[in-house]
Order: C-alpha cells, then sequence, then structure tokens
C-alpha cells in the first residue's frame, strides 16, 4: 500500500530525515539523531511536522449537546476560544482515542485525533451525530500542522511570524504566510511551545522561515522520548478500547454526570476501583523496555510495558506499564523482562522528567 506524505515530505528529504512508516504516514523518525533533537526541545526549541493528525470540524445549534455525548470531559465549560482534552469512549467505556477539541465559536468545534484512528474516529462521531442538529466534517486536508516546542519556541514563532500567540490552553486565529490559520497553545513534549494549523500550501515557506530562525527540526523518535518523559499517553500503547481512562489515570478528564458514552462504566471503575493501573517507571540502572514487556513482582507476572525507551534527560530507561492495583504505589520494586533479563525497576510519580527550577 502506498504510504500518505505530507505537505513537508520534500523537506524532510532534502534534510536527510530517516523516513519510516508510521500509520500509514511516509514521516521523519529523525534527522541528526533523537537524542540531539530531545535536546534541542528541552533547551531551546524543535519544531516537528505532525500534519498527518486529523482534524474533524463540529457545527452546529446541537454541536455543545453532541459534544457532550460523545468527549469524556465537560464541553460546556470551554469557552470561545478555548482547548480541553477528552476520551472518546465507547459504551463499555474502553478509549477509542484520546483528543483535543478547541472552541472556535458559539456552536462550532474543531477535534483533532490521532493519524492512526481518524477515519475510525470520524465514522464513531459520525453514527452519533444523527440524534443531533449537527454538521460534522472531516477536514483534515485543509491543515497542515505544525508543532513548536520548547522554552523559547513562543519567542521564536511570535517574532518570525509576526503573530501573536494565546496563552497555554488557548486558541485563536492569525494570519499565517498571507492566509488564515489556527494557533494552539498546545502541545505533546512536556515544554511550552504552540501548535500551528495552516494551509498547506504554505507550510514550505512557514517551515523554512522558522527553520531560518533557528528552530531545530524533530522527528517522531524524539517526539515519543519526549513525551514519555512528561508521562503523555499514545493511543495504542497506553490507551486501548480494552482499557478505560480510571485504569490509565485519566479519571480527571472524566465528567461521568454529563451522560457521555460510557460514562456509566467508568463511574462504576472510579467506585470500585480497577485491577490494573497505568503507571510510570524508571529502570535501576542497564535496560531499555519496550512495549510487551512483562512486569514482574516476587517473581510473577504483575503486569505488561505498554511503552518503553531511553530517556535522553534522565539517561535511563523508563516506561509506563499496566500493573496490579496493589502495585501501583510510586516507590514499589518491580522488575522488568528486557529480552529475557530481569531489570530492577521502581514504580515512579508522574511526571517521570521535572526540570529543576
Amino acid at each position: 500500500m502506498d504510504l500518505r506524505r505530507t505537505p513537508l515530505y520534500e523537506q524532510h528529504v532534502e534534510l536527510g530525515g530517516k523516513l519510516v512508516d508510521f500509520a500509514g504516514w511516509e514521516m521523519p523518525v529523525q534527522y541528526e539523531g533523537i537524542k540531539e533533537e530531545h535536546s534541542a526541545v528541552r533547551t531551546h526549541a524543535g519544531m516537528f511536522d505532525v500534519s498527518h493528525m486529523g482534524e474533524v470540524e463540529v457545527e452546529g445549534p446541537g454541536a455543545l449537546a453532541f459534544l457532550q455525548r460523545v468527549l469524556s470531559n465537560d464541553v460546556g465549560k470551554v469557552e470561545v476560544g478555548g482547548a480541553q482534552y477528552s476520551c472518546l469512549c465507547n459504551e463499555e467505556g474502553g478509549v477509542l482515542d484520546d483528543l483535543f477539541a478547541y472552541r472556535l465559536g458559539g456552536d462550532r468545534y474543531l477535534i483533532v485525533t490521532n493519524s492512526a484512528n481518524h477515519v475510525a474516529d470520524l465514522g464513531w462521531l459520525g453514527r452519533w451525530s444523527r440524534d443531533f442538529d449537527v454538521a460534522v466534517r472531516d477536514v483534515a486536508d485543509r491543515y497542515a500542522m505544525l508543532a513548536v516546542q520548547g522554552p523559547h519556541a513562543r519567542v521564536i514563532v511570535s517574532r518570525t511570524l509576526g503573530i501573536e500567540l494565546p496563552p497555554r490552553m488557548r486558541v485563536t486565529t492569525a494570519r499565517v504566510g498571507g492566509r488564515p490559520a489556527l494557533v494552539c497553545g498546545t502541545g505533546y513534549t512536556g515544554e511550552d511551545g504552540v501548535e500551528l494549523l495552516i494551509d498547506p500550501e504554505v507550510a514550505p515557506a512557514i517551515w523554512a522561515e522558522l527553520l531560518d530562525a533557528g528552530v531545530v527540526p524533530c522527528g517522531l523518535g524524539a517526539r515519543d522520548t519526549l513525551r514519555l518523559e512528561a508521562c503523555f499517553h499514545l493511543h495504542g500503547n497506553d490507551l486501548t478500547p480494552d482499557h478505560n481512562p480510571i485504569e490509565a489515570g485519566l479519571g480527571w478528564c472524566c465528567a461521568e454526570g454529563t451522560g457521555f458514552l460510557g460514562s456509566e462504566a467508568i463511574a462504576r471503575a472510579r467506585r470500585d476501583g480497577t485491577a490494573e493501573k497505568l503507571v510510570p517507571f524508571r529502570i535501576d540502572g542497564a535496560g531499555i523496555p519496550r512495549q510487551g514487556n512483562p512486569v514482574l513482582a516476587a517473581g510473577e507476572a504483575a503486569g505488561t510495558v505498554t511503552s518503553g525507551t531511553f530517556s535522553p534527560s534522565l539517561e535511563v530507561g523508563i516506561g509506563m506499564a499496566y500493573v496490579r492495583a496493589d502495585l501501583a504505589e510510586p516507590g514499589t520494586a518491580v522488575e522488568i523482562d528486557v529480552r529475557g533479563k530481569r531489570r530492577p525497576a521502581r514504580i515512579a510519580s508522574k511526571p517521570l522528567y521535572r526540570k529543576a527550577r
């Protein structure tokens, strides 16, 4: 099957990006190197092409009621110009996707989906929209998306593009490259920054401007190490339809009182507790954990690693895993079976990486 390409494909080739298949897209996993790109985001400013993400526009008199039905958070609390994180759940409370909703107007919202789930999400939303006075539109082709992240990201973007940036968890409109754009105060790295949803035709020029201003191009490899240090979930790894938000530690974005799909099952899980919990951990010593590695306690199977990597900031192996609920307390000693070798580890607190102040 032919892989899809973003509007910045040629730029990735010119920069020598190592391209891989990611959810059906030909995407750069790294340029200079994961460690170097990771460090650039933590200390300066890095830029990711995330144009493979999906966008869905929801508009109409019934938009709020519809989103209250399908999203786990209380969308009614989002003001115009606001952003909110939610889970998209099935009737049993399993997580179909995690996403951001941006309120662009009184009854107009934009939802950003994970690329691997975009088609399925669109079908799910379309199915449940029939009972509401609302239009659900696939608008992914309207946008290229750049994530500029790091302690210097905001200053560079504002100065280079000549635009005012919104605060954290806000969205605003602007003209970027002479075309209408959305500027979002969100990101996936644990650093400050913005995400730019821009016209695909001007994306190469904007990419070049930001590179000339000193922003470092970064691939999906650094995006993964950064998000894991921050304990941000990745759907398909840490979130699946087989687990509910309470197990995943996302009860804070579930407002069961709104009656969203799966809310009754999630309320029961919150009330009664769950057999497993998703927790971060650190390896004590050598060893790099990977998805699927068994977690052991007292020599017996006690869970499974969902995400694992080597942390460039902490210089140890880190990860997240579903473990027995009685093992979820930070400081609990466990072992991770890394390719047949038992590596001692400890359950940790979130986030795994905290900046010195």
